[in-house]
């Protein structure tokens, strides 16, 4: 920043703290930083003056605030949007200050500003107390781990510098902290405008024995040094020079050397380091936490983004069912079934929500059972992946044991990992060695999913043998996969609720997925009347999920009524039948609609056997162009 002072070489090279400072909005996090900078000497003139003149413009007094909230908006409406960092130096260490919002809409960027922080300075006021706001935050703070916590009760002024309400707040607030797993390393009072008991201690708190803020933080224990932690490189990328395969990330804990053998996790496959690549080309032979670094392998056995290097004895382990720890952010409620993206290091992981465990109580810190998550709660669920997953438990690895979930593109929430379920433990999916190129090449298509969904009586059942028929004439692999039959044997213990109703499409998901990893194409013909259930079905089978509407009215599905369903429901004979006393949810955007109540059932036949070989043909020649020709 402007007028900040640089610090000397060794300070320099001494190992940093990272503070967050959280708390309720208003309670003065802004005007504390910058106090801070300018009793610690960290300014230099030209930004007092700057800051003068701001607050002048605005008919305000000496704002001090205005040193770090940058955007226009925030000076305008007083308080802070973003997450803003800035340095400053005692004579002991280093400090890089992460002011975070204390607005209740802008937790999203509160999260994110703390998910790096080694300990945490929280304000609170000395007129209002522990807030809801306040607790909060506190108890993102448990969330994320951090349990090195300066407790400032800030505006001693505005209550008269009273050491009876100082006690007040200390005892609130230390109650609330303790149940989150957290004991405040100090408590100081504060009068940050006036520069109170920020840098030496003040006359006017003469009961205050403590330190000042500046001693209180030069008192919390410097953050241990990744380098002494396992090794964790997350690969965010492969590039190819010359003859050379260079894996590059940057190393998030623990060192490497060359000659070391590596394991990447998931996939678990192993090589020694050949060489370090950096740039400018000084050769290196050993690199550690914090460095960006481009590693050659012997032999360039094939990994991608997002899986992890580690040392063969200190490898994560892997799942594909987490417990996760959340602090839910968007909008709308999180519920079991959604599908979101979990983004740990540099992996995405497509994931559903299998269960929502418990939901925490903000004010009481009391759990307890929900089926859904709120905004700004705090909740343990578990997750299911579609392929396994590396991780860290944030107790043992806390830069690799805490990620983001993601919606789209938006941040919804952030999660620390608890552990991996019992279950998933079990587990050990065998890697295939023939690969779905291979397959495709001997098969002459791709494997894929044809998922018809309709009412009963439009026609899914006609159009899947039909289909299954005609390709088998042109001498593709494919199965029907009928709801009835499945109903009969993998879903038999299943009845219609909305529960069972995504179980029984779940299943029918995973073992058309088989059938298409295997290279064939399976074609679905299952109600599945929910879009959230298509959604999950399309989750978990991937590229190669086709959604076909037969469309039929349905007046015409129940004249046609080809096995008395509807007759039956309409007296009352089948509860919860759709379309008669069960909603259906037509697809917004398939691949391909039929309409067979409008078109001969020869002509629908020829339009969903056309879609299918544009589909899966297409793809199996760009396969076969870019196959391995030793396979």
């Amino acid at each position: 920043m402007d007028g900040i002072v640089a610090l000397h070489p060794a300070l320099a090279a001494a190992r940093t703290l990272r503070v967050v400072i959280a708390g309720h909005v208003d309670h003065g996090k802004s005007t504390l930083i910058g106090r801070l900078l300018h009793d610690t000497g960290a300014l230099g003139p030209e930004r007092v003056t700057a800051v003068e003149a701001m607050s002048k413009k605005r008919g305000m007094p000496f704002e001090w605030s205005f040193l770090i909230d940058a955007l226009q908006s925030e000076r305008d409406q007083g308080i802070t949007i973003d997450t803003a960092e800035v340095q400053f130096r005692t004579p002991r260490r280093r400090y890089v200050l992460i002011d975070a919002p204390g607005h209740a809409e802008f937790l999203k960027n509160m999260v994110s500003g703390a998910a790096g922080a080694d300990a945490a300075l929280l304000l609170v006021d000395a007129r209002e107390g522990t807030l809801e706001q306040s607790r909060r935050h506190a108890l993102i703070l448990g969330l994320l781990g951090i349990t090195q916590v300066v407790v400032a009760i800030n505006k001693m002024d505005l209550v008269e510098y009273d050491q009876a309400r100082f006690q007040a707040v200390v005892d609130e607030i230390s109650a609330y902290l303790g149940s989150v797993g957290i004991t405040p390393a100090v408590v100081v009072p504060l009068a940050a405008r006036h520069g109170e008991n920020i840098a030496t201690r003040s006359a006017l708190m003469p009961w205050h024995d403590g330190p000042s803020l500046v001693e209180a933080l030069d008192g919390l224990e410097a953050a241990p040094s990744p380098t002494d932690q396992p090794l964790r490189l997350p690969v965010q990328d492969v590039y190819k020079f010359d003859e050379r395969r260079i894996v590059s990330g940057r190393i998030e804990s623990g060192a490497l050397a060359v000659g070391q053998t590596l394991r990447f996790a998931p996939s678990g496959k192993v090589a020694r380091i050949a060489t370090i690549e950096s740039w400018p080309a000084a050769e290196i032979t050993s690199a550690r936490a914090g460095q960006a670094v481009g590693l050659t392998l012997d032999p360039p056995v094939f990994v991608e983004r997002g899986q992890i290097a580690t040392l063969v004895e200190e490898a994560p382990e892997t799942a594909t069912r987490l417990k996760l720890r959340l602090f839910w952010l968007a909008r709308e409620p999180l519920r079991p079934g959604a599908r979101l993206t979990l983004r740990l290091a540099s992996a995405e992981h497509t994931v559903t929500v299998e269960r929502i465990a418990h939901v925490v109580e903000v004010h009481t810190l009391e759990t307890r059972t929900a089926e859904l998550v709120r905004r700004n709660e705090t909740a343990e669920i578990e997750v299911v992946g579609r392929t396994a997953m590396a991780f860290d438990r944030h107790a043992d690895l806390p830069g690799t044991g805490r990620g983001v979930l993601v919606d789209g593109y938006d941040v919804v929430g952030g999660v620390t990992i608890l552990d991996a379920t019992a279950d998933s433990r079990l587990l050990f999916p065998t890697e295939r060695r023939v690969d779905a190129a291979a397959r495709r090449i001997a098969n002459g298509h791709a494997g894929g999913v044809v998922w018809l969904t309709g009412l009963s009586g439009s026609g899914k059942s006609t159009l899947a043998t039909a289909l299954e028929s005609r390709l088998f004439a042109r001498g593709w692999q494919s199965t029907v996969l009928d709801g009835d039959s499945l109903r009969t044997g993998l879903g038999r213990d299943l009845g219609f609720s909305t529960e069972d109703r995504a179980e029984n499409v779940r299943r029918a998901a995973e073992v058309a997925r088989l059938f298409a990893e295997a290279g064939l194409i399976a074609i679905v013909a299952l109600i599945s009347p929910e879009r959230w259930h298509r959604a999950l079905a399309g989750d978990v089978i991937g590229d190669g999920f086709r959604e076909i509407f037969v469309k039929a009215d349905l007046a015409i599905c129940e004249q046609r009524d080809p096995k008395g369903l509807y007759a039956k429901a309409r007296r009352g004979e089948i509860q919860g039948f759709t379309g008669v006393s069960a909603p259906y949810e037509a697809p917004e955007t398939p691949d391909l609609t039929i309409d067979t109540g409008a078109m001969p059932v020869d002509a629908a036949i020829d339009l969903l056997e056309s879609f299918a070989i544009t589909s899966f043909a297409g793809a199996a020649k760009r396969a076969g162009e870019d196959a391995d020709p030793s396979i």
